[in-house]
Parts: C-alpha cells; structure tokens; sequence
C-alpha cells in the first residue's frame, strides 16, 4: 500500500431483520416494531458517526407449506415513515429505506423521498430494489407480471422519470412572498413529461428541489443485470459479504461497470452487508461467536433452512440428526414464498454438504451453524477494527453495513469500542464534516442530470 491514499471507511448501521442472524431467544432481545427499537439503533450509530441507518422491508409476510412464516416480523412499520420520524430524532447520520421499484409508481416515490430529504435537512437515501416474485405481487393490482429481466428495464425506467420530477425544479427558483403566501414565481416550474414503455406521465410535481437533489440511491441485485443496473445507475451497492480475494474481484468488477457507464470509480460505493463477533480476547471472541451461532440457529431454523434448499417438507427429521436421505424436489413451485430463491444448483449443493457432514461428523443443525451463520469479523475490538480496514484499504470493499445480531442494542459495544480503533487508525471520522448524505459518503453532489445518459446498459430506457 505504499504511496496509495489511506481510504476512509464506510460504515451503515443495518436494523436487524428476519434472516439466519437475527436472534429472537435472547433476554437482551428487543421489539421488531416499536419505534423506540428503531431510534435506539439510528442514535447509537449516530452518536459513533456512522453514515447512515439502513432499514430493510418486506411487501408481504412470508408463508411457508401454505402458513405464515413463524419467524417473520408481523407489524414491521412501513419504511419511509418510520424513517421520517427518525429524522426528527437525529441529526447528522443518512436515513436509507430499501423501497421496491417493480410495485410503486415514479410520482409517489419521487415525492416521497424528496420529502425525507427536506424533512431530514439532505440525509435521505434509496435502496432501490425490484420483484418478478408473482407471490408479492399479488398484493398489488398489477401482479408480479414482470420477467427476470424486464424487472430493471421498468426500475431504469422508473428511476429516470423520478430524476426527471426532481429536475423539473431549478436550483435558483425565484420565491416570491405575496398575500397568498410564498410562492414559486414561474408558473412552469414543476413541469415534467415522460413517454416510454412502461411510463407515459405528464404534470407538475409538487416539491421543490431538495438538499441533495438526488437522495442517494443503492442497489442490492447480484445478478448480471442486477451488476449492470448498479453500475450504471447506483451510488452505492449492497452486496453479499465474499472470501477477500473473491471481494476484490467483485469490487473491480463494479467499479468498472460504473466507469462503463460513464462515470468515476469513486461515484459508486462498494458496502456488503456483516456481522461481527468481539471479545476482550481473541479466545473469547471465538467463544461468543460460537454461543451466538447456536443461538441464532435453533432446531426449528435448522430444518426451515434445509427445506428451503430441499425444497420440501423435512418437519418430520431431528435438527440433532443425520442430514435427510432424500433428494432435492427441483421441480416444485418453492416451499417458502415471499423470499428469494438463491440456491441456484441445490443437488451439488446437497452434495456438498453430505460430503461436510460425513467428514465432520455433523448434525443437520451442526451443519446449518457451519455453512449459514458465521461472523464475518471476530476478534477483539483491536483485531476487529483491522479486519475492517484491511478488506477497505486492499480494495475488497468501501466500507461495510453492519446488522448486529440484537435489537436494538446489538451494535453498542460496536460503537464504543471498534470504532474508537478505526478512529485512531486515521481512517474513520470523528466528527461529521458535510451536512448532506452524499457530502458524508465522498460523493458528488448531484445538480439536474448531472447523472450520465451515455453508455448505459441496452435495456435502460430514456425519456423522450
């Protein structure tokens, strides 16, 4: 690393969800659904000066052989406000809400998040997301009609008129103070037209240009067109936590696409999601990191973890038992619906796994522990806080966005400790220095289509 600029590193604070991390069992646990639970968490990555609080959604409970899902969040508050009313209670820190881009229409979310952006003083930013799952799309009045693929084409789309109604307001738009109030003096300010294939909008918008103009926008699809959508449209990407070298790769691979697409290696952030583990000794990390996975692991979610990948239903077999006997049931619609189906090759999976199992002597439950729940960081805060600014500093990540394993208070000894470590390595802040989300992460600021329009990936749509 010689002569290479020290990176700062990134860091986003994830409210836990419902996935193979999160752990329901312990005393300290807290509620899913109160919103003291979401200002605990968004205050204590605040107060270590993290960039931002990421909230997570889901568009319909998650059901499982025709049963809702019984480790789903019944109640979860919708995103925006619930990040709205954390604006009121923070003051520095970006507030980014995963949104699906498949099931709403450019007008409402164009305004809803130039809204957070006023409401928060320039701190909103936008996990764009989409579906083709026709399960989800049930609770809306078009359906999950789309294809794999024709799901970014309608997100590019979308995402395109959205910037169009944040552009239709000047930056310098004249106020005026009259009897009737303030007001915007040219009448055509607002003013936005669209024709495309999946959008044919005219009108005026309601909201004046916002602090960032652009709220940040994320994007967590790992497929190819997922990868060409991110490059050429995100400013940051969520992504799965890989092996280092395999992250590196990954790394150059989107900052290319982004290059590609027109713009900087440096306009596009790199932030996989993790999980961490600490302890006063290396020893006792370990310790802590083991009692977590078994805690996070249960009888119960080691056989929904495997019936997800068999695709059928194992109820009927001991978590503390040999792996099932039986093969995968590749041809079923899946066992849980409302949850993406990742494993795209379960028999070599399967096979994988037996071959595990024997060598190690492993339960089904001992299995799921060994292959689903590993930390990726465990140590002391020191060694911790090494880890992190290792992978960052040798371009296998920007930063990371953290989901503590509790709520609410999974991420304070996180911040008391580890982050004082990165703090006097020199690579993460001390103080917050921009007063926008964007100023925070290193990004440009975003004037109207100051976005690139060139050599964007075949299936963008552009207005007309």
């Amino acid at each position: 690393m010689t002569g290479k600029p020290v990176k700062q590193v990134r860091l986003g604070a994830a409210f836990p969800g419902v996935n193979n991390t999160t752990v329901w069992s312990d005393p300290r646990a807290g509620s899913q659904i109160e919103f003291s639970s979401f200002v605990h968490l968004a205050q204590t990555a605040e107060a270590a000066k993290f960039d931002f609080f990421f909230l997570a959604e889901g568009l319909r409970l998650r059901e499982k052989k025709g049963l809702i899902h019984d480790l789903d969040v019944v109640g979860r508050p919708d995103t925006l406000p619930v990040l709205a009313a954390l604006a009121a209670v923070t003051t520095d820190i970006g507030l980014i809400g995963t949104i699906n881009a498949t099931f709403n229409e450019p007008f409402e979310l164009a305004r809803q998040f130039a809204s957070l952006d006023h409401l928060s003083g320039g701190r909103a930013g936008w996990n764009l997301v989409t579906s083709s799952d026709a399960f989800t799309g049930e609770n809306f009045r078009r359906g999950g009609y789309l294809s794999y693929r024709d799901r970014y084409v309608r997100a590019a789309e979308l995402l395109d008129v959205v910037r169009t109604l944040w552009d239709s307001w000047p930056e310098d738009a004249v106020v005026a103070d009259g009897e009737q109030g303030r007001f915007w003096s040219d009448p055509d300010t607002g003013a936005f037209a669209h024709h495309g294939e999946h959008f044919d909008v005219r009108g005026q918008f309601s909201v004046p240009a916002s602090p960032q103009r652009y709220p940040v926008i994320f994007q967590a699809g790992d497929s190819e067109a997922g990868r060409d959508f991110g490059g050429a449209y995100a400013d940051g990407i969520f992504t799965l936590v890989r092996d280092i070298g395999e992250s590196r790769t990954y790394y150059q691979e989107l900052k290319a696409r982004k290059v590609a697409a027109g713009g900087s290696p440096d306009d596009l952030l790199i932030l996989p999601g993790a999980t961490f583990a600490l302890g006063d000794t290396t020893e006792q990390a370990h310790e802590n990191a083991a009692e977590i996975r078994r805690q996070q692991v249960s009888g119960a979610t080691a056989i929904g973890f495997i019936e997800e990948v068999w695709n059928r239903d194992l109820s009927q077999y001991d978590p503390d038992g040999p792996l099932p006997d039986v093969a995968p049931d590749l041809d079923s619609a899946a066992i849980i619906q409302g949850k993406s189906r990742i494993y795209k090759d379960s028999a070599a999976l399967i096979e994988r796994w037996r071959q595990l199992a024997d060598t190690q002597n492993l339960s089904i439950r001992d299995l799921v522990v060994e292959v689903s729940a590993k930390q990726t960081f465990i140590g002391t805060p020191a060694e911790v806080a090494e880890q992190i600014n290792h992978r960052v500093q040798t371009d296998a990540a920007d930063g990371f966005i953290l989901s503590p394993h509790l709520t609410p208070s999974g991420l304070d000894e996180f911040a008391t400790k580890v982050v004082p470590e990165l703090q006097e390595r020199g690579v993460f802040r001390s103080e917050y220095t921009g007063s926008t989300l964007r100023e925070n992460l290193g990004l440009p600021v975003a004037h109207a289509r100051s976005w690139p329009q060139d050599n964007l990936p075949a299936y963008a749509s552009t207005s007309t």
